[in-house]
């Protein structure tokens, strides 16, 4: 039975998973690495102007991508019908960056990396609700291994030494939980959309709203520091960094929602801190201590454990308004392209025809999203 079951996994599906996890993972080390050196070598810290950057170019390139592959008038019924989702999804995801950004001043690099993993039960319950995930033991399993993983990394940083001390603790501490609930927010938001749209038109919405809110935001907050801003060479060449790296993570971020979910888009994520260290290591010669390993393997293999056995995917999800009804351009098959991360609840007893059945679904989901990644659809 063993071996069956192990047969019918799609190797190829979670083997692209972990990768895609792990460069998405070392992207987001890379944004934090660049915003560390604009804050610390040029004394620069505007986390609106830079994320402003960041939607202002994904409008501009996914924009007339989604016009030429779906057309102006697939386009206008869709936003039409849906633009509170669009800007729902853009507001959350501005001030969960705004949030997090902000929290890193007042409270405790500690309080930071332990509140930060708020996120990941937040997505998990709202995947049950909206996109209505069932999980079996084995995912909860996983969660808890990659959460195990995160506290060795915890330990290891406390151990050496790299906690400071709040500024505001109280303050810091809500800023961050309002931060994490918000990416939570945006992540299984924006999953529930590249479910029901294609990708590109996703992308192209998150920028243009994305644009406008954190623009506003901006000249209310930050118009004073920009106008005093000296332009350096090492200045610009931080920030176009910076939006780079963002602009290749926003892009890649709804693939793996489709492959999987955005839960395993948080844990996979978790490896940023280990990242992080290996930079460290060679730009100032920081020790690697055994545990940073270990919760590197832990969390690792908790992937493996959370996508090892196929599941069927759900048979519907939440039937949202707004999305009642179809529109032009709207995804033939929502259910039946659902991939791993994204679980129906089973019979256990219906055996192992059941899982043949959904294994080849979930073979034939990876076909279709591979064409998408393609065509960034």
């Amino acid at each position: 039975m063993a071996f069956v079951l192990f047969e019918a996994i799609d190797w190829r599906r979670l083997a692209l998973v972990l990768i895609l996890g792990q460069v998405l993972s070392f992207c987001l080390t890379s944004t934090s690495i660049l915003s560390e050196k604009l804050a610390a070598s040029e004394n620069v810290s505007l986390p609106n102007f830079q994320s402003f950057l960041v939607y202002a170019l994904l409008c501009l390139v996914y924009m007339p991508i989604s016009i030429v592959r779906l057309g102006w008038r697939a386009m206008w019924q869709n936003i039409k019908r849906r633009y509170y989702w669009y800007v729902f999804l853009a507001a959350v995801d501005v001030e969960g960056n705004y949030f997090v950004i902000k929290a890193y001043n007042y409270t405790s690099l500690l309080a930071c990396m332990l509140l930060d993993t708020w996120t990941l039960p937040c997505v998990v319950v709202l995947s049950f609700f909206l996109l209505r995930a069932r999980y079996r033991w084995t995912q909860i399993l996983g969660v808890l291994m990659c959460l195990g993983g995160m506290g060795l990394l915890i330990k290891g940083d406390v151990d050496q030494g790299k906690n400071y001390a709040a500024v505001d603790a109280v303050k810091g501490d809500i800023f961050m939980l309002v931060g994490a609930t918000c990416y939570a927010l945006s992540n299984t938001t924006e999953e529930f959309i590249v479910r029901h749209r294609p990708q590109c038109e996703t992308i192209a919405w998150l920028g243009f709203f994305g644009t406008i809110i954190n623009g506003v935001q901006m000249a209310i907050i930050e118009h004073k520091p920009l106008s005093e801003l000296v332009w350096t060479k090492e200045v610009v060449g931080y920030t176009l960094g910076f939006d780079l790296v963002m602009f290749v993570l926003y892009t890649l971020v709804p693939l793996l929602f489709r492959l999987s979910s955005a839960t395993v888009y948080n844990l996979s994520i978790l490896t940023s801190d280990f990242y992080g260290l290996i930079f460290a290591k060679y730009m100032f010669h920081e020790r690697i201590t055994p545990i940073y390993a270990g919760a590197f393997v832990l969390i690792v293999v908790g992937l493996v454990v959370y996508h090892v056995f196929p599941h069927p995917p759900p048979e519907h999800m939440a039937r949202a308004i707004g999305f009642r009804t179809r529109v032009l351009g709207d995804r033939e098959s929502v259910a039946a392209q659902l991939g791993s991360g994204s679980l129906a609840s089973t019979n256990e007893s219906s055996g192992l025809s059941s899982r043949s059945s959904s294994s080849s679904k979930l073979v034939q989901g990876t076909r279709e999203d591979t064409r998408d990644a393609s065509l960034i659809a």
